[in-house]
């Protein structure tokens, strides 16, 4: 599946618009992670552990964005984006979006 943040892939005409697609996760935090970080907060520097589960969130949302798309029987996705909201104290949801199209040549 092609993923593109573009409206349109160079070389590459869109046959059908299937519409948007999505995927979405909703991650918590350890408590365990939190107290590390409030510590890290006092000496600076990359709070690696948050980096960690949030790549995991986005690796997540995106290939079930992918799925939403394959189900859709599209071979692409434009106007890829994230985004990221809290949803609870210590919860974060990650979302996925973008248009799902079918690409001929």
């Amino acid at each position: 599946m092609l993923v593109s943040t573009t409206p349109s892939i160079e070389g590459k005409s869109i046959q059908t618009y299937h519409g948007i697609v999505t995927g979405s996760t909703v991650r918590a935090r350890h408590i365990g992670t939190d107290i590390l970080a409030t510590l890290k907060n006092i000496v600076g520097g990359e709070l690696k552990s948050y980096s960690i589960l949030l790549t995991a969130a986005r690796e997540e949302a995106m290939e079930r964005m992918i799925a939403n798309a394959a189900e859709l029987n599209a071979n692409a996705i434009i106007n890829f984006r994230y985004q990221t909201s809290t949803i609870a104290p210590g919860a974060s949801e990650v979302i996925a979006y973008g248009t799902a199209v079918t690409l001929g040549d």
